[in-house]
């Protein structure tokens, strides 16, 4: 948490862009896992926790531009509460220490919208039931009304205040991405063959738990790296396969890291591995080096899977001139997902507003296969954090598809490239800040060549 002047100031801005009317902004509730009281691990909505910075269940922020005041509805812990949770800040005490004056329970909440709905609403949108349902009986509207019914200015007005990320906002991050760093240390320096997934997935909760946080999004561990978000974690570690892994810490802050990194099960790389491995960085290292604030991250992405098709056409698995293959999306057969995404308090930083807001800033998204997937496509600029995530896959079921249906046919050597339908999938991910017109990865030095990565498995061979 950040001192009650960052909050004032967060909320000041939001009231001038805004210029009238009154802002809800719901905090999350406790969700339950299988009976009432046995809950998830409680997540504050990022919204609030931006504007508010209380990491509390079940609060209510509300802005009044109008008349200029800010209030918070909650509830002050009972007895009963104190005796299982042990004694806790009241309604009052988190107030002042977000400058807020004005405090009131839900009733109070209740009254006080009864009495403005004929003023001008806005709320952001949501994606909890719960928040749906109190939302609706605020406003007498259904959850489906409420969940089409948010504000589209309001969304644009959090999107372009929070995806400038200030500098003790930065501090927080790079934190979060030195844990989730040490997380991918800890795996590449534990997998050997005939160790199963869940394995490794243990020692990374394990490294984020040690240091004060939890997993920012479901940890992708697995040798089938083909299969984008795979959370099966069952499968046991073969020598000749590689292990995938996309995992992130989220610290107490409640920022986030998100990294990919990708190594042989065995020690070292085969010949075949290095060869797509080496293309992959290459890639990276390129859109690291293009990186600047004025270009448009979509360009950065196809300039990235421009790299990507020129290294394939050199082991012959593409054919043809590299810019119609690009033009008619035939690389997408190897890279089907975006290059990047928005990171901050959300993992995918505010995905629930809609990447066309947050990722493109209102600019229509491409339908083509694989670059509709592109979360995020505008103009880069100073204080935007953002991932750099590209990758090449074998999916079988994909490449049957497209043989098959004689997709892209003219640019792609479908018998070279069943020579790799066991091979699986590779994928490298860095986390980066834009500052004083220039890129930086953020957190400490991570593998990312074959020799660094190498390095750190001869560790798991000669500790394990």
């Amino acid at each position: 948490m950040f001192t009650k002047e960052t909050y004032i100031e967060r909320r000041k801005k939001l009231m001038e862009t805004m210029e009238s009317g009154i802002i809800l902004i719901p905090g999350n509730g406790d969700a339950s896992m299988d009976y009432l009281a046995n809950t998830y691990h409680f997540i504050q909505d990022s919204t609030f926790r931006y504007y508010f910075g209380l990491d509390r269940a079940d609060m209510f922020g509300v802005i009044d531009i109008d008349n200029n005041k800010e209030y918070l509805f909650g509830y002050d812990y009972t007895i009963t509460d104190i005796v299982w949770r042990g004694p806790q800040p009241t309604l009052r005490e988190e107030a002042d220490s977000i400058g807020i004056k004005n405090i009131g329970s839900f009733e109070d909440l209740k009254k006080f919208i009864g009495g403005k709905l004929d003023s001008d609403i806005h709320f952001h949108p949501q994606y909890r039931g719960k928040n749906m349902i109190i939302l609706g009986e605020l406003l007498g509207k259904t959850p489906k009304e409420i969940e089409s019914g948010h504000s589209e200015k309001l969304s644009y007005a959090v999107a372009n205040q929070r995806n400038y990320k200030s500098a003790e906002e930065i501090i927080e991050i790079e934190k979060a991405v030195n844990i989730t760093r040490a997380m991918h240390l800890k795996a590449m320096q534990t997998a050997k063959p005939e160790m199963k997934e869940y394995e490794i997935v243990a020692e990374l909760q394990k490294t984020a738990i040690e240091n004060h946080s939890v997993v920012s999004f479901p940890i992708i561990c697995t040798i089938n790296g083909q299969t984008l978000h795979n959370n099966y974690y069952g499968n046991t570690l073969k020598s000749g396969r590689m292990l995938l892994t996309d995992c992130g810490a989220k610290t107490s802050s409640g920022y986030c890291g998100d990294m990919t990194s990708t190594f042989p099960v065995d020690e070292k790389f085969t010949p075949k591995q290095a060869e797509i491995y080496n293309i992959l960085i290459d890639a990276y290292d390129h859109a690291e080096s293009i990186l600047k604030v004025g270009i448009t991250y979509k360009d950065v992405h196809l300039a990235t899977c421009k790299k990507i098709a020129e290294g394939l056409k050199g082991l012959g698995l593409i054919v043809g001139d590299i810019e119609e293959v690009i033009k008619n999306g035939a690389h997408a057969l190897f890279m089907p997902h975006g290059l990047g995404h928005m990171m901050g308090l959300d993992i995918h930083d505010m995905e629930n507003y809609g990447e066309v807001i947050v990722g493109y800033n209102g600019e229509a998204k491409s339908t083509q296969f694989g670059l509709a997937s592109l979360r995020m496509g505008r103009t880069l600029e100073n204080g935007f954090v953002f991932t750099v995530e590209p990758g090449i896959y074998f999916i079988p079921q994909l490449i049957k598809k497209w043989k098959d249906e004689g997709i892209n046919k003219e640019f792609l050597n479908f018998e070279k490239i069943e020579e790799y339908l066991d091979f699986g999938g590779v994928r490298h991910e860095g986390d980066y800040v834009i500052e004083d017109g220039k890129p930086r990865r953020l957190g400490m030095k991570m593998p990312k060549t074959i020799e660094e990565i190498e390095t750190e498995r001869a560790k798991a061979y000669k500790n394990n």
